[in-house]
This record gives C-alpha cells, sequence and structure tokens, in this order.
C-alpha cells in the first residue's frame, strides 16, 4: 500500500481545498493506476466482498446496479479512504463553522466511524457502480444517517472514449432563490472526484448562506461504466 500512500501525499491539497471551497469539487488526476482501476472492476463479481447489491431501476434511482462493499474493505480502498480523510477534515470544519452548523469533525478517521456506530450506524458505504448502455443516475445525496461527513469522492474506473460513451459526472448547485446551475465533469480513468455531499458555503453581503448540491450521471450512449464511490461515514442499513 506504500504506492497509493505516496500518491495521495503527492496530491497537491492546497489546490483542491481552494477548489472545494470555491467549487464545491476538486479532480485529481491519476490517483489509481490502470492496473488498480482493473483489478476493481474484475472483482465485481466476488459475491463475498459486498453486503447488499441495488438495481437502480426497482427504487426509480436511474437505470444501473451498484454494490455496498462490506467490512474488512479491501487494502486499496480501505488505505484510501483512512489516508484521504484527514486531508478534507479543515475543509468540513471551516464549511460548519461559516454556516454555524454545530459539528466538529475529528482528525482521524476512525473516530468519525465510533461517532457512526454511536448512533446505529454500522455498515460501510463505499460502494462499486455499474451502467451499460442507456445508463444513468438520478440527481441526489449520500447522507444513510444522522452522522454524515459532507465531503466524498469517486473514482473513475473506466476509460472515457474508449470503454463508453456519455455517462458524464453531474453536480448541481441550487442557488437560493435563482435557478440550479450545473456542472458538468469528464473524469479519465484513475482519476478522483471529490466533492460535496450536501452543501457548501457561499460568502453573501449578510455573511455565509447554503448552497445546496446533488449529483448524478448522464446517460451511458454505447459501452460500460463502472466507478468506486467513497463515503466516509457508515450507514444505518
Amino acid at each position: 500500500m506504500n504506492d497509493i500512500i505516496q500518491r495521495i501525499e503527492n496530491i497537491d491539497w492546497a489546490t483542491v481545498t481552494e477548489s472545494l471551497h470555491q467549487n464545491g469539487y476538486a479532480v485529481v488526476p491519476e490517483l489509481l493506476s490502470d492496473g488498480e482501476c482493473e483489478t476493481l472492476k474484475s472483482e465485481y463479481h466476488t459475491s463475498d466482498l459486498y453486503r447488499k447489491t441495488v438495481v437502480m431501476a426497482r427504487h426509480r434511482f436511474g437505470l444501473g446496479e451498484y454494490k455496498y462493499f462490506n467490512y474488512p474493505l479491501p487494502d486499496l480502498i480501505h488505505t484510501m479512504r483512512t489516508q484521504i480523510y484527514p486531508h478534507l477534515v479543515p475543509v468540513a470544519n471551516a464549511w460548519f463553522k461559516s454556516l454555524k452548523i454545530d459539528a466538529d469533525f475529528p482528525p482521524e478517521h476512525s473516530a468519525l466511524l465510533q461517532q457512526c456506530h454511536s448512533k446505529g450506524q454500522h455498515k460501510a458505504t463505499v460502494l462499486i457502480l455499474k451502467y451499460g448502455k442507456g445508463g444513468f443516475n438520478t440527481l441526489h445525496q449520500d447522507l444513510y444517517g444522522d452522522i454524515y461527513f459532507p465531503i466524498q469522492m469517486i473514482l473513475m474506473l473506466s476509460n472515457p472514449g474508449k470503454d463508453f460513451t456519455g455517462g458524464e459526472f453531474v453536480l448541481t448547485q441550487q442557488i437560493p432563490r435563482a435557478q440550479s446551475k450545473a456542472i458538468v465533469l469528464n473524469p479519465g480513468k484513475g482519476d478522483a472526484v471529490i466533492f460535496t455531499t450536501h452543501f457548501k458555503p457561499e460568502k453573501g453581503a449578510k455573511g455565509y448562506y447554503r448552497v445546496n448540491m446533488k449529483h448524478g450521471v448522464s446517460e451511458i450512449k454505447e459501452g460500460n461504466r463502472c466507478t468506486l464511490g467513497i463515503i466516509f461515514h457508515d450507514a444505518v442499513s
């Protein structure tokens, strides 16, 4: 795991932090190697890794399928989750402070999970998502319980333009008393997108106000698209 730890430490976290504050998201190129992406995809049908499979059309979430991992998480995923979290805590705490929300996120990921468990949130939320032609994901937020960390990430496991077309990552900003703003991203294979789970603060004339954000995936035109989603809090179910 030394390679992925070094890659995480080599990220320009100052730039990521600035982008999160300004935009509610940041793109980190080539966090995963091609081989790591292929390994994660190849294990999609290894049933012991997963606790739950969701067929999206049954719940009107979109068209596709995703699987929640079981604990213990695979080493690569566990390492990313625990090593990236501390870099995001200052942003999360600054957001909540700006909006006068009474919460303070601990510096270590294990302490956040302890908070989750105290509220009955024991289940892993890391998931792998798979879409075929015509697949899509409706706009949503990944909260899962009373305790939630306000930043999450996705990692693209497929190659846009080669493995699939369409399937852009979509974010929307719900600006108070105005129309929503859409942001469309097309991360490459191995790229990570770090983004708000729920909202970001925006400074106005009378102080900070909340800009709610949702995310989803546009329709896949051809091929197959796989992504890994890393949510830092645990779920009730």
